[in-house]
């Protein structure tokens, strides 16, 4: 029985190893394999791929659920990776969670390092809002109500194309055409560049306190939801107290939500199957995208700590 026992706790830790392996390579892709294994049916459909650009990163998948009817609001999400790793193919989890709420769900990927450095993802990411804008509507999206979201890397991307005028600016667009922005674990404060990921896709930037979002905090920017855990150590949470502080002492629309227990994956990972059943953050971002004016002034103030 012991010798039994024993080897059932070496296969477990050998399964347990090799998921812990598999989530280093490549994280998402194992958190959308377990999210399909272990979610209910989501009915979930892709309607449409397409390509923003020559490089094999820009391209954008559009989701939508099966059984929801109508114009629907509309959620790009931007994936993270440090500039250097991510692909929306990867990212399924998230439109399972978000489309069957009632929106339509655009992944959006961009170029990465080496490739690419700043500002080809702010680039990438005003094209994929210009793409939606245009094109949403035939698949039901409502083009007058385009959220943006996005985790780590991704929350940066969309955060600055929202908040630095010049980005959509480039594609026609302003302000106005963003009815929100959610970040996850976003940077939004991180100069001077201190680790291999800023100093590779930012350090070559002429004007580097350019490249931060925080420099462009404004009265008049979309509503803003900045979401993390305050377990992060890879994008510290002073990131979001920084910028929620700079946008709200201007008078700018913002919430925010902290979430105690939570490291800079489990944010992510709490809008996949099985943990998504626990709704502390999928709940917030679905409220947020369905009236973000609304969920800004019902939001608590913002905390004044930066640490």
């Amino acid at each position: 029985m012991i010798w039994t026992l024993g080897i059932v706790a070496l296969l477990a830790l050998g399964g347990w190893l090799a998921f812990q392996y598999a989530v280093a390579r490549n994280g998402p892709a194992v958190i959308d394999t377990i999210d399909r294994l272990a979610g209910t049916e989501r009915k979930v459909a892709l309607v449409e791929r397409a390509v923003i650009g020559d490089a094999p990163a820009q391209k954008l998948a559009v989701y939508r659920s099966q059984e929801t009817e109508g114009t629907l609001p509309v959620i790009l999400f931007v994936h993270g990776g440090s500039w250097r790793a991510g692909d929306p193919d990867d990212y399924g989890f998230v439109a399972r969670a978000l489309a069957p709420e009632g929106f339509v769900v655009v992944l959006a990927g961009y170029r990465l390092h080496p490739d690419a450095l700043y500002p080809d993802m702010l680039e990438d990411t005003a094209g994929a809002i210009a793409w939606t804008k245009a094109n949403i509507a035939r698949h039901g999206g409502d083009p007058a109500h385009i959220v943006l979201a996005g985790h780590s890397a991704g929350a940066y991307n969309v955060v600055m194309t929202a908040l630095d005028r010049q980005w959509l600016g480039r594609e026609g667009l302003g302000s106005g055409d963003i009815a929100g922005v959610i970040g996850l674990a976003g940077p939004y404060d991180f100069y001077p560049f201190d680790s291999d990921s800023t100093k590779a896709s930012f350090g070559e930037a002429p004007r580097p306190e350019e490249t931060q979002p925080i420099t462009y905090a404004r009265a008049d920017a979309p509503p803003l939801l900045l979401m993390t855990g305050e377990q992060d150590t890879t994008v510290k949470p002073r990131n979001t107290r920084a910028l929620a502080q700079a946008v709200g002492a201007e008078g700018g629309p913002v919430a925010t939500r902290f979430y105690p227990e939570t490291d800079h994956s489990d944010i992510l990972l709490a809008l996949a199957s099985p943990w998504r059943h626990n709704r502390r953050v999928l709940d917030p971002v679905v409220e947020f995208a369905r009236d973000p004016d609304a969920f800004i002034r019902t939001s608590v103030p913002v905390q004044g700590e930066t640490r």
